[in-house]
């Protein structure tokens, strides 16, 4: 399965288990803002196959960066940087992953980041969802309070509401490996197949 297919396949099972629509009542985003549609990416990153799928594309997607970890706030950059983990040491390009939490703890080290990284490793940032980016700026922040150097972001989905030029504020790079305008496109077409 080349690059491209793997994104097909991986659209096709957000699609089945993490893509909710509904006209009433709306659903509300962690950013609070209102919407018909809801992607709770858990039970596609939380998969044997869409963490396969995600590991492979991403690895794909940032191979040749000058990285050596990649994380994100937890819980929902968790799977999707151990996916990449696991996959980038198959593929002989060990990248490690890593956890930010959203508040650093109160004993011990008192770190918000969690994992064998060190201050100046160059890292990616990941997220499963942006909307308005405030979750993956709150790790990129934390990731430099750190010490660690933020190379770039990529994210499973982009709702495209903005969050994507918000976080280029404060990174240069940021890819998507799907879009909402690619996911609901999908959709349409596997809409109109069953109504034929």
């Amino acid at each position: 399965m080349n690059t491209e297919e793997m994104r097909e396949r991986l659209a096709e099972i957000i699609l089945d288990r993490s893509f909710k629509y509904s006209d009433n009542p709306p659903f509300t985003l962690a950013s609070g803002r209102l919407s018909n549609y809801y992607f709770n990416c858990k039970p596609t990153t939380l998969d044997p196959e869409g963490m396969n799928l995600i590991g492979a594309i991403i690895f794909a997607m940032v191979k040749d960066n000058d990285i050596t970890a990649a994380g994100g706030l937890t819980l929902g950059a968790d799977p999707i940087a151990n996916s990449l983990a696991v996959i980038s040491f198959q593929k002989g390009r060990p990248i490690k992953s890593f956890i930010v939490r959203k508040d650093a703890k109160d004993h011990g080290t008192k770190s918000a980041i969690e994992g064998n990284v060190q201050a100046g490793e160059r890292v990616l940032i990941i997220d499963d969802v942006i909307t308005t980016g405030g979750s993956t700026i709150t790790a990129i922040e934390q990731a430099r309070k750190a010490g660690l150097i933020v190379d770039s972001v990529v994210t499973l989905i982009d709702r495209e509401e903005g969050g994507r030029e918000n976080i280029l504020q404060h990174v240069e790079k940021i890819k998507s490996v799907l879009t909402r305008t690619e996911i609901m496109a999908i959709r349409a077409k596997k809409m109109s197949g069953r109504a034929v």
